[in-house]
């Protein structure tokens, strides 16, 4: 599938009444988890799209630009509410959460599993470990709160057990900076990971800021602000990635291809025949966008497509979401790493002067009162362990046992 290729419709096309906007939610409790995921992918895709779009308006002194980047963005916006809708009113915050959680999971090892750039590879494997242990604390929220049941949320494809503890994700900011990728050098598949996972990161981030002081009890209020401070590490590192030297008119362009890309993989991959007719009407809509934005490419910056995609604009390998147990399983062999300037190391080899170890300390201070690792104790406590869906025993004999929250592993030398 080539998307310059295909015949765009018109952009008024997609302004449609309120009645096609506002479509009949999914029903929490038969909805696939997969079907969820791609619900959230694609309201963050469609944030990150608008997010962009103002600030590409705001930069720019041209009235006759600005009104075609209007234009785009309010179909944007209209599928971003078409999208999110289809969230139901009876499924609660942290129920949504663990949708959230188990989307960074299952994305982000799909796309490692794909990427063949070693350092992008590498900066997706060390943040998985991190959205995996946060599932697994928000699970145990869940489960201590009687807020709903984690398993049947994230079904049979995902396991929940602990990654590289929360505790021990705190860095110092300027150890979540990254090398750029130079968009030149790299294939497609390496720009569309990198576009896919800082949306689906910064969507994450703002969720958890949104909500974290709605949540009802002390506790829940102290992990959606603790995570949201992970999640802001995140979009740090896979925001770094993204090359600086990229025009506007480039990345709008790559943008869009991004968008025209998932909406054809939820298309796809989607197994509900209701919302596949959803994606399907957001791919041909994204379709007309993609070359509105080859357009004001070459109107503006005097370049064609084709110099942007010089491999051609077939996409490649289409995103599908499976379960991913076993490389996550592999990947937690590396829980101890932290970051480095624009590397990683292990704990162990860092010397004891290292700015890690004064900046965690700080930001955790005295670890009784930190939620993340509070909730687990008091799981523990109420049911004599703490709350997971494993397969089998966890592979790293540190994190196996299930009536202590280890919050040494990847902080504490020696542990």
């Amino acid at each position: 599938m080539n998307p310059f290729e295909l015949k765009a419709q018109k952009i008024e096309k997609s302004f449609t009444s309120w009645n096609k906007v506002f479509l009949k939610p999914y029903d929490k409790n038969e909805v696939d988890p997969y079907t969820r995921l791609r619900i959230i992918l694609m309201s963050g895709t469609e944030f990150e799209s608008v997010r962009f779009s103002h600030a590409f308006s705001r930069a720019c002194a041209n009235n006759d630009v600005r009104r075609r980047l209007s234009a785009m963005r309010r179909g944007e916006q209209i599928q971003q509410k078409r999208v999110a809708g289809l969230k139901p009113a009876d499924e609660s915050i942290l129920e949504h959460t663990i949708g959230y959680e188990q989307l960074a999971v299952d994305l982000t090892a799909a796309l490692a599993l794909t990427e063949k750039n070693s350092y992008v590879k590498q900066q997706l494997d060390f943040a998985l470990l991190e959205d995996f242990d946060h599932l697994y604390r928000y699970a145990d929220l869940m489960e201590l709160e009687r807020g709903g049941d984690p398993h049947r949320l994230v079904g049979n494809y995902t396991e929940i057990m602990p990654g590289r503890p929360t505790v021990s994700e705190y860095r110092h900011p300027y150890d979540d900076v990254d090398f750029y990728i130079n968009g030149c050098l790299n294939n497609v598949k390496t720009k569309l990971n990198i576009n896919i996972i800082t949306a689906a990161e910064q969507q994450t981030m703002n969720f958890y800021m949104n909500v974290g002081n709605l949540y009802t009890t002390p506790l829940g209020r102290k992990l959606f602000n603790e995570i949201a401070m992970i999640e802001e590490q995140h979009v740090t590192g896979y925001g770094c990635l993204k090359d600086p030297c990229a025009s506007f008119w480039e990345n709008l362009l790559m943008n869009e291809y991004t968008e025209c890309y998932l909406y054809y993989s939820c298309y796809e991959d989607e197994k509900d025949e209701r919302v596949k007719k959803i994606w399907e009407m957001h791919f041909e809509e994204e379709t007309a966008h993609l070359h509105e934005a080859a357009e004001l490419l070459r109107l503006y910056e005097g370049k064609v497509w084709q110099q942007c995609f010089p491999e051609g604009g077939e996409f490649p390998e289409l995103l599908k979401f499976r379960p991913q147990k076993e490389y996550v399983r592999e990947v937690l062999k590396s829980v101890r790493l932290t970051g480095v300037e624009e590397g990683f190391e292990e704990v162990d080899k860092l010397p004891d002067s290292f700015r890690f170890f004064s900046y965690n300390e700080k930001i955790n201070g005295n670890l009784s009162t930190v939620g993340t690792h509070v909730v687990i104790e008091k799981a523990i406590a109420e049911r004599g362990e703490d709350y997971r869906v494993q397969d089998k025993d966890h592979p790293v004999k540190a994190l196996a046992d299930r009536t202590n929250d280890n919050v040494d592993v990847g902080r504490v030398k020696g542990k």
